[in-house]
């Protein structure tokens, strides 16, 4: 039974990181090095700072390889337990599959490859207080209309997303892109229930907004490292240097 206020979090872990080819082909993109620590540590380590005790990461390429490194979360405070893909699922699929580890409580889910410098306990508050299903952590970036822009209302709810206005949007909005972390209510599992693999962005938000559902956003501004090529690992690398980490 789910403790009241519980909070849970899902790391999605199961790409293949062919950008990073051919270092993947022998190295989870998860357990690849940056700043002398493989990239999944960052997620588990920003989730137990969050006072956030179980959590589910799911595996597909080498996944065992994440599994042993990992493994029952203890040496990081953590329960962890793993959602195993045969076939890779995408973000949709991959939340949808995960369910029987979620169900119940709000939850957050956050990116393996990505680091993030967020208070998810904050961020935890805000979506709360907001009432809303999801709300997604978003950030000012030169090359959001690359990644995506997400545009929100005066009152922090998402107005428009990829291009897509909900019913009644109000204008003005304010440009942003996703940072691929986002707070989740239970009911959001009515919203994931395509099967097969599918992005939770391009299929259950849109369907979300399109409901009359209150999806928000929370700005954020802290720092936000992706690595999915060669070039931002060595990016990456250079700032935490700079940074001291």
């Amino acid at each position: 039974m789910a403790a009241s206020g519980e909070l849970r979090a899902m790391i999605l872990a199961a790409g293949r990181g062919e950008r990073l080819r051919p270092l993947t082909d022998t190295i989870p993109k998860p357990l690849v090095e940056v700043g002398g620590r493989p990239l999944i540590e960052y997620a588990l380590r920003s989730v137990a700072d969050a006072g956030i005790r179980r959590v589910v990461i799911n595996l597909h390429h080498l996944g065992q390889r994440i599994r042993d490194h990992v493994g029952d979360g203890s040496r990081f405070g953590l329960e962890v337990a793993y959602s195993n893909e045969a076939i890779l699922q995408d973000t949709g699929g991959g939340i949808r599959d995960a369910r029987k580890y979620l169900d119940g409580v709000p939850f957050i889910t956050m990116n393996a490859d990505t680091i993030v410098d967020v208070d998810l306990r904050e961020l935890a508050d805000f979506h709360r207080r907001s009432g809303a299903i999801a709300t997604m952590l978003l950030r000012k970036d030169p090359r959001m209309v690359s990644f995506g822009v997400i545009e929100t209302e005066p009152d922090g709810r998402v107005g428009r997303f990829l291009g897509l206005a909900r019913p009644g949007c109000r204008e003005p909005l304010t440009p942003y892109m996703y940072t691929g972390v986002q707070a989740l209510e239970p009911r959001v599992f009515d919203y994931l229930s395509a099967p097969g693999p599918f992005s939770i962005t391009k299929v259950s938000y849109p369907a979300m907004l399109d409901a009359g559902e209150t999806v928000c956003g929370m700005p954020f501004e802290g720092a936000w490292i992706t690595v999915g090529t060669a070039g931002e690992l060595d990016e990456a690398n250079a700032a935490l240097a700079r940074a001291g980490a």
